[in-house]
Parts: structure tokens; C-alpha cells; sequence
């Protein structure tokens, strides 16, 4: 089936201006940037659009593709910017003569339609609280001011001449739905792997557009090598400072110092064969963190714990986590959607979760790259929820950005053994003993009715264990098994009544962890 496409010359430089539907009421001049809108035949400039931020997205206009059996063709693109985030949404023109939007989401990415729906007003509706759209219920993950930075090709809509709001809801369904305060419609879609669309027309991504992201460290003035398309910060890998690269490369970049980086147990830049959340795919480590929980005001007895998060990459499947806490490794993956939560009880995929910790947690340090932008000392509300019955290997994580609340994620995934991380990262024998210092999963402990004899040994162990390095009155052990850059021994450090490794249990922080992202729904 075909759809009417209809042309006219730019008002400003006459040059020709093509509409593949003429249901699109909005261009944007390829020769001179002038932003254009349709009256009847003619066309009328409005404005002008800035130039567009590079974001080295393997998209671009003329790309096309298939989605539920219907051919479509990227023909437009809108660049969002936020205070804190800047995202990209691609107008997709389908062979019936309807129209999507192709839009990224915490590093993977949605296909959404716009529907004619009721829904709250935007003005009214904060992150975290519940909502009705049309009779159904969601969870509101963010609402922000945000505005068209730069745009190209034709649009279903005029282009916003100002700041407009914009929430973000999710389903239990593992839906998302965006409002926006400048039109009536509500864009309505689920996450999709670009593998999946069958594209054809792509960007190329060569090595010299590879080079083309380099930068200058603004800190010390050492080069920073930028591998993906999605980054918004990176760190210097001369003096560890936290480079601001959301604004383009080209642009003035802020930046942080720190002061004491950890190592990584899973070097930058290896690769290994995983199955998490699909078959076994190569993923890569681009990034990591560490974190520790903070203290709530009223446990006297509180005990900082510390943690560690690797963000692992791959082409198609996005982004997903490993968590290295004290009782065991984790993956956790970003989720389009939002379980349904009631009181202590989270339901997503027909599972149970029930919360296991609530805390507050603090980035410390990180290294490598991210597709958010990392604050200083960032702070998030954590809920970690554990599965019920048969499914207790699986975990689930609720974070609520900041101190305002200005945006709330789910992640879920479950535990994984760390010899399977040791055998696929090829880690070498010597350094084997720094992963197995994690507590065995539940399961492996059998029949519940004889966990308190577990939990009784363990102490025993435990008492023996530290009595043990009680004779020794140094931290060198631990500086010995898991390197003087390391959380654990950095712990000892600070605790110089206590001799040897100090695993601390905390107020339940980071037991499986969640992670920021500073940047969820469609950005």
C-alpha cells in the first residue's frame, strides 16, 4: 500500500522539501535548518533548528525496516534535552501511512504509537506515585521540563517553541507511555531489540569515526578514547576524573575528580560469553562502580557496607549489570515496564517478589563508560526484592533517583555463581580468591528448617576466623587478596580496631544492588 507524498519549496532559501506522508504537518529545511510548518500548500518558517548533537547512533533518516510484518522508513528526529539528560526519537513512517516513534530507553529501545487516551494532568504527577490512564494502572517513573535541542526531517507535530513537560509511566505489562504537556496524544509502546527490526540503511560505524571520539581530557589533557554511541560521561583512565560528554565533544565539558579509584575485579574492556536474560551472547565490561549504603539516622549499630557494579555492553541486547556484594554475584538488567507493587510485594511476570532491604545508597567511585550522566556522590533510595517459592534465585531492584525523587527504575535478574563469571572471564588462578569470597546461594544450603545449624556454623567460623587475625593487628591480608585499591581493604582501614578483612553486613545495602541511571523512559 501506498501514502501520498507531497513537496514545496523552503520559504527562506527555496530549496525543495519533501513530505513522504502528507499527513506530517512539520519539516525541517535539509539546506538551510529553517523549521517549517504546512498550511494547506504552502509552507511557513517558524523558526530555525540548531544543528544536530552527534550522537554516533548507527540510526539515520532513510533507514528502514520491518516491525509486527510492517515495513517502515526513519523520515524524522527530534533531540531532547533535560537539565540532566538528552535523548534522541526517530519518526517512523509505515507503508499503511501510519506513524511510530523509535526511541532509546536506559540504553535499549521502545517502538511507541501515539493513541488517544485520558490521562491525569502532567502538572499533577511525580515519580514513584500510581496513576489511572484510561482505566489501567501505572507507576510514574519520571516527569521532567525538557525542550527540542535540534531536529531534522518531517514530524507528525509542530515542533515545541519552548519547554514542555514530559512523564514517563510504566506498566506491569512492560509497557511505556509518554505524556506530553505540548499535544493531546499519549505514545504508547515495549522494548524491541534494533536486531529484531531487520534495518537496512544503517550508519556505518567505522574506525575513523571511532578516532572521531576522542577527547582531550579537560583535567589533565590526556586523550579518552569514546567506544559507544550512548555515552554521557567517561573516565580519564590518566587522572580518574569524571568527564561530562552528554552535551557533545565538541562542546565546554565538566568534570569531577576522584580521589581514591578502586580496581575492578573484571578488567575494562574484557569480553565473555553469558547468558543473562537471553541466550549466550559476548558481553563486554564498559564501565564500573562502586557503592556503599548510608546510614538512616536511627541504627546505632550501623556498619557500612561497600559494593560493586560492572556494566557489561552488547550490539543488540543493551546494557546489563553484574553486582559483586558480600553474599554473591547478581546480574541485573534495566526494565521497560514497572511491577505492579503492594505493600512488601512486587509482581512482574507472573512472579512474586518479596522486599528483602530498603536503604539509601551512595556512588563512590567509577571507572570506565556510561550511558547516563554520574554525579558526584549521587544518591538513591534502594528497595531489593527477592523471589518467592521456586523462583528465590531471582531478585528485583527499585531505585528513586535523588533526594527529590526525580526518577524511579526497576532492574531485575537473579543470582549467578561466581565460578561461571571466573570460567567465562578467563580469570587467572592467582586471582581466583578475590571471587570467592561471596556466601553460597540459599538454595545450595537445602532445606530451610536447617539454615539456623547453617547460620549456627558460620558463626562459629566466623568467631575463629577473626580470632585468628586478631593476632596479626594489620590489614595487610586483605590488602594481599583483594589489592590496596580495593573496597575491602580500604574498609579495614577505616575500622583500625579491627584487624584483618572486616566483611560488614550493614544496614542490608547491596545485597544484590541496583544501579543509577540518572536518565530512564525515552532519553
Amino acid at each position: 500500500m501506498t501514502h501520498r507524498s507531497y513537496s514545496a519549496l523552503c520559504p527562506n532559501c527555496g530549496g525543495r522539501v519533501e513530505f513522504r506522508s502528507a499527513a506530517s504537518v512539520s519539516s525541517v529545511c535539509s539546506f538551510c535548518r529553517s523549521t517549517l510548518v504546512r498550511e494547506g500548500e504552502a509552507l511557513r518558517r517558524i523558526g530555525q533548528s540548531a544543528e544536530l548533537f552527534d550522537d554516533h547512533s548507527p540510526l539515520q533518516l532513510g533507514a528502514s525496516g520491518k516491525y509486527m510484518g510492517e515495513a517502515f522508513t526513519l523520515v524524522g528526529r527530534l533531540q531532547w534535552q533535560s537539565p540532566d539528560a538528552r535523548w534522541t526519537e526517530w519518526h517512523a513512517l509505515f507503508s499503511n501511512g501510519s506513524g511510530g516513534w523509535l526511541s532509546e530507553d536506559n540504553g535499549a529501545y521502545v517502538f511507541s504509537f501515539d493513541a488517544e487516551l485520558s490521562h491525569p494532568e502532567i502538572a499533577s504527577l511525580q515519580a514513584g506515585q500510581d496513576c489511572n490512564l484510561s482505566g489501567q494502572h501505572w507507576s510514574v517513573a519520571s516527569v521532567v521540563s525538557a525542550t527540542v535541542s535540534a531536529a531534522e526531517g518531517e514530524l507528525p507535530h509542530p515542533l515545541p517553541q519552548g519547554a514542555v513537560l514530559i512523564a514517563d509511566l510504566r506498566h506491569e505489562a512492560g509497557e511505556v507511555a509518554t505524556l506530553q504537556s505540548d499535544v493531546s496524544t499519549v505514545s504508547v509502546g515495549r522494548p524491541v531489540r534494533l536486531a529484531e527490526l531487520a534495518l537496512q540503511g544503517l550508519r556505518e560505524i567505522s574506525e575513523k569515526k571511532q578516532d572521531g571520539r576522542s577527547i582531550a581530557c579537560p583535567s589533565c589533557g590526556a586523550s579518552i578514547a569514546i567506544q559507544l554511541d550512548s555515552t554521557k560521561a567517561v573516565t580519564c583512565g590518566q587522572c580518574k576524573a569524571v568527564v561530562d560528554v552528554s552535551k557533545g565533544v565538541g562542546a565546554d565539558l565538566s568534570f569531577y575528580a576522584q580521589n581514591t579509584p578502586f580496581e575492578p575485579l573484571l578488567p575494562l574492556g574484557s569480553t565473555a560469553t553469558l547468558s543473562l536474560a537471553s541466550h549466550a551472547l559476548p558481553w563486554q565490561v564498559v564501565g564500573a562502580m562502586e557503592r556503599c549504603d548510608l546510614p538512616n539516622g536511627a541504627d546505632e549499630d550501623f556498619e557500612q557496607s561497600f559494593w560493586h557494579e560492572y556494566l557489561l555492553y552488547h550490539p543488540q541486547e543493551g546494557f546489563v549489570f553484574l553486582v559483586d556484594a558480600e553474599d554473591g554475584w547478581s546480574w541485573m538488567k534495566p526494565l521497560t515496564g514497572a511491577p505492579k507493587l503492594k505493600s512488601d510485594l512486587a509482581r512482574w511476570a507472573g512472579q512474586d517478589y518479596k522486599r528483602r532491604w530498603s536503604y539509601s545508597a551512595k556512588t563512590t567511585c567509577v571507572v570506565g563508560e556510561f550511558y547516563w550522566q554520574v554525579h558526584r556522590g549521587e544518591q538513591h533510595h534502594v528497595m531489593d526484592f527477592e523471589g518467592q517459592g521456586q523462583a528465590r534465585r531471582h531478585r528485583m531492584s527499585r531505585e528513586q533517583q535523588g533526594q527529590q525523587g526525580q526518577e524511579v527504575v526497576w532492574s531485575g535478574g537473579e543470582l549467578i555463581e561466581a565460578s561461571t563469571l571466573m570460567d567465562a572471564f578467563a580469570i587467572p588462578a592467582h586471582q581466583r580468591s578475590a571471587f570467592k569470597r561471596d556466601a553460597a546461594p540459599l538454595h545450595a544450603l537445602g532445606d530451610p528448617a536447617r539454615w539456623p545449624l547453617w547460620i549456627a556454623l558460620a558463626v562459629i567460623v566466623l568467631i575463629v576466623f577473626s580470632a585468628a587475625f586478631c593476632t596479626n593487628d594489620s590489614c595487610k591480608d586483605a590488602r594481599t587478596v583483594f589489592g590496596e585499591n580495593s573496597a575491602e581493604y580500604q574498609q579495614c582501614l577505616r575500622q583500625p580496631s579491627r584487624s584483618g578483612m572486616s566483611f560488614n553486613s550493614g544496614s542490608g545495602g547491596g545485597s544484590w544492588g541496583g544501579f543509577s541511571s540518572s536518565g530512564g523512559g525515552h532519553k
